[in-house]
């Protein structure tokens, strides 16, 4: 049962996508036939294997996390928690799907960048900034000023790195955000959260938060500073298309072909995470047989959903998105790019599961005066506009900073004026936009549409997931204003009104 349930939430997330592609092959940008047919398989292999990815997830991944955060705060040892955060982050990061496909995007392109140490480094990140977000919650420190002091940092490391690795950086901080480590670090937070001690519940509510948005400032940083070191570089794609182009293969051995390397990359990533609970589970948990079976059961699952997905993602979704972006990118200059990212923005993200959580969650803190269309047409706007500025980018060769720089800023400065709760779940949002179709589809979409306009992919196409990710930090705490104002109104509203009964029961006491 609980597997159909994600199956439906994967097929309300793919499926748009999917139509989309169907109706721009019928008419502006056909596909080869045989990659159509590709297309449509992988789409089938990626709400399967994400299903099932999911569902191992749920049974085995987040009770974990709740564990660990609670055991950890309950032994009141600091140093403990700060390490085994990081291995947590670090361990967790490497078996993240999403940053498995940005990094296979970003080899594909720049071949000066090598996969695995790229993955390193953006597990590094998160590890020591989970690290850092459990060490605030304890010592409850403001999220807005972490928040601040981070992004200038961050920021002034941007400026003086390499170029090419600034989209590539804050692209892997919306990527990282993703469905394995969203929920386990969120758990993780919650469970720290639960038994730190608060002047008020709030406090909290506030602190059970940000802990995602302050790790997903890690991998930008990290991956930033590997640029320091490296000082970039600009590999050429098209010797390995036309390498890959060379071998030809029928539909099916087409996706038999990429399972073994997939299995092989898998095992990699998720071989850590299995060491990682078997040591928790004798040293740390103790949890009960029954637990422990369910644990394993949902690592059994998440080996295979993840296995199933990536097969579907390299074989059928981004061979597919590279070729139609390239396609409508030559069309009347590359200018129907904006319209068509319009249209994918608005779609992606309302077809992303996340978001229907997120939007429960804000209707549900809010007590029902932010209602879910009202956040549902406020996101699906704000990412449509961030897609289709994306694909401006690709056209005119427009420096990200001209997008990164405004809309943090603005995001940063609403932080002094936001509800704390909702700035909290603001920055821990801005992964919900960028989920597993903006990470395969729209970032493969907008480096085929970089490649057929001869523009450099590395400086033009990576940062689309990235402002997908900034969108919700905006809209969320816009919502957070109206929010705030309506509450006090409705508080003045009752002052008024009790002074009016005030006042009529003066005037019955004199008479």
């Amino acid at each position: 049962m609980n597997l159909l349930a994600k199956c439906k939430e994967t097929v309300v997330s793919v499926v748009p996508v999917m139509v989309i592609v169907l109706i721009l092959h019928l008419t502006v940008s056909p596909l080869p036939s045989t990659m159509l047919i590709e297309f449509f398989i992988g789409g089938v292999l990626l709400i399967i294997g994400l299903s099932v990815f999911l569902l191992g997830a749920d049974i085995g991944m987040i009770p974990v996390g709740q564990h660990v955060g609670a055991t950890l705060t309950k032994k009141k040892n600091l140093a403990l928690m700060l390490i085994l955060g990081f291995l947590i982050g670090f361990v967790i990061t490497i078996a993240e799907p999403d940053v498995q496909v940005l990094a296979t995007q970003v080899t594909s392109v720049d071949s000066t960048i090598a996969r695995t140490p790229l993955i390193m480094m953006i597990a590094v990140g998160v590890g020591l900034f989970v690290a850092f977000g459990l060490a605030r919650i304890v010592f409850q420190i403001s999220l807005r000023w972490i928040l601040i002091g981070a992004y200038l940092v961050l920021f002034i490391i941007a400026a003086c790195t390499s170029p090419e690795f600034v989209g590539i950086g804050f692209d892997a901080g919306g990527a990282t955000t993703g469905p394995m480590t969203v929920p386990f670090i969120m758990a993780l937070g919650l469970g720290v959260a639960s038994v730190t001690k608060h002047e008020n519940a709030e406090k909290a509510q506030d602190d059970s938060f940000g802990l995602v948005g302050i790790a997903s400032v890690g991998p930008i940083m990290a991956v930033l500073v590997m640029g320091l070191i490296s000082g970039g570089g600009n590999g050429d794609v098209a010797a390995a298309a036309e390498a890959e182009a060379a071998v030809e293969y029928s539909i099916a051995g087409h996706f038999l072909h990429i399972v073994p390397e997939v299995v092989i990359e898998v095992a990699k990533a998720l071989g850590p995470l299995a060491a990682m609970f078997v040591v928790f589970q004798i040293t740390l948990l103790h949890m009960p047989r029954q637990q422990v079976r369910r644990t394993v059961l949902g690592l059994i699952y998440t080996f295979f959903g993840l296995v199933i997905f990536l097969t579907g993602v390299n074989g059928g979704f981004m061979p597919a998105g590279q070729v139609m972006g390239a396609g409508i990118g030559g069309i009347g200059g590359g200018w129907w790019l904006v319209p068509v990212g319009l249209l994918f923005g608005a779609v992606v993200v309302c077809a992303e599961p996340a978001v229907w959580v997120l939007t429960d969650q804000v209707e549900e803190v809010s007590g029902g005066h932010i209602r879910r269309p009202v956040m549902l047409v406020t996101l699906a706007l704000g990412v449509a506009v961030a897609v289709a500025l994306a694909m401006t980018r690709v056209v005119t060769g427009l420096s990200i900073w001209w997008y990164l720089i405004p809309g943090y800023a603005l995001a940063l400065g609403m932080t002094f004026f936001c509800p704390p709760l909702f700035t909290a779940i603001a920055f821990d949002s801005g992964g919900v936009a960028s989920g597993p179709m903006s990470s395969t589809f729209i970032l493969s979409f907008t480096l085929g549409a970089s490649m057929a306009l001869g523009g450099n992919p590395v400086l033009d196409a990576f940062g689309v997931v990235a402002m997908i990710a900034m969108t919700p930090l905006i809209a969320i705490q816009a919502l957070g204003l109206i929010y705030r104002r309506k509450q006090a109104k409705m508080e003045m509203a009752v002052k008024e009104h009790k002074a009016k009964r005030f006042a009529l029961g003066r005037k019955g006491g004199q008479a």
